[in-house]
C-alpha cells in the first residue's frame, strides 16, 4: 500500500530523492544530437536500483517497468539528472518513479525529458526484513539546496584495480565532474578545471559500493570559483558511510571561445522546473 511520510527527524516532504547526474557528450547521442532513449533508460534503471537499495536495504533485481514517456529530448552538452524516489512498498517489492530532467548549462531552462515507472524485486534472500516495506516512503521529492550539488552512483567492475577498489583516477573524474557542474550553476556559464589544491584519500571504495559526492562553492573571485567536494561510500546492504576522499577545485568560467568571464554575482541557478 501506499503510505505517507510521517517520520520524525525528516523535513516535510520527505528525505531527498537518489540523484545520478550526468553530461550528454556526442558519444552519447543519435545523429539528431540528442542523448539515445537506451542511454537514458540505463540511467533510470541504475538511479532506480540504487535508490530500491537504500530503502530496503537487500539486494534487488528490476522486474518490469512501464509508463515511460518520452516527453522532449535532451541535447548534446546539456547536463541531465535521474531523480529516483519510491512510491510503493511491498513485502518482496518496491516501485521507483524515475525523472530525466534536462538542463542548459547556465542554468536558465529547466525541462523534464522523461518519466518513468520500475518495479524492483528483492532476490537471493530467504525472507525480507520484516519491517523494511513498512518504512515510511516520500510523497514527492525536494530540490537539494541551490548551493551545493549531490550526484549519486554504484562503484562497477570495469572502474576497480585487482584489489577491487575503485581507482583513484575514476574516483577524481567523478569529484570533477560535481565540480564542474556546480560551478556552471554558480556562474552560470561554461566552466574549466584550472587546478586542484588539494586531494586527500581516507579509505577504498569497494566493487559495490554506492558513491555520492557532495560540491560546495567555498570562495568566488572574479572569473574563478574554488569548489570543496566530498566523497562519500555506502555499503549497499548495510547503509553503512564514510567519508573516503576530500579535494578541492579551482573552476574557471569561461566563454564560448574558452575565455574566461566573470561570474555572475547573482544566486545559483534556480533548481525550479519549466
Amino acid at each position: 500500500m501506499r503510505r505517507e511520510f510521517a517520520s520524525q527527524g525528516e523535513p516535510a516532504g520527505g528525505p531527498a530523492p537518489t540523484t545520478l547526474i550526468d553530461i550528454v557528450f556526442p558519444g552519447d547521442t543519435n545523429h539528431h544530437g540528442t542523448l539515445f532513449g537506451g542511454a537514458g533508460l540505463a540511467f533510470m534503471d541504475r538511479a532506480a536500483f540504487i535508490a530500491a537499495t537504500r530503502h530496503g536495504r537487500v539486494p534487488f533485481v528490476t522486474g518490469s517497468c512501464e509508463r515511460v514517456e518520452f516527453k522532449k529530448p535532451a541535447h548534446v552538452g546539456e547536463i541531465v539528472e535521474f531523480i529516483a524516489t519510491p512510491v510503493w512498498a511491498g513485502k518482496r517489492s518496491l516501485t521507483v518513479e524515475v525523472e530525466m530532467i534536462a538542463a542548459t548549462i547556465d542554468g536558465t531552462k529547466r525541462e523534464l525529458c522523461t518519466r518513468g515507472v520500475f518495479h524492483m524485486v528483492a532476490v537471493g534472500v530467504e525472507r525480507v526484513a520484516p519491517d523494511w516495506s513498512l518504512v515510511p516512503l516520500p510523497t514527492s521529492h525536494r530540490p537539494y539546496p541551490a548551493d551545493e550539488v549531490r550526484m549519486t552512483d554504484i562503484v562497477f567492475a570495469n572502474q576497480a584495480n585487482s584489489s577491487k577498489k575503485m581507482f583513484g583516477g575514476d574516483a577524481l573524474a567523478f569529484m570533477t565532474k560535481a565540480a564542474f557542474v556546480m560551478s556552471a550553476k554558480r556562474a552560470r556559464s561554461q566552466s574549466v578545471l584550472a587546478a586542484s589544491e588539494r586531494m586527500d584519500f581516507h579509505r577504498p571504495i569497494a566493487v559495490g559500493s554506492i558513491v555520492e559526492v557532495v560540491a560546495r562553492v567555498v570562495e568566488v573571485g572574479r572569473t574563478s570559483m574554488r569548489i570543496d567536494v566530498e566523497l562519500w561510500s555506502e555499503e549497499l546492504m548495510s547503509g553503512d558511510r564514510h567519508l573516503t576522499a576530500r579535494g578541492v577545485f579551482v573552476m574557471v568560467a569561461v566563454d564560448g571561445d574558452s575565455r574566461p568571464v566573470a561570474v555572475d554575482d547573482g544566486p545559483a541557478a534556480s533548481d525550479g522546473q519549466d
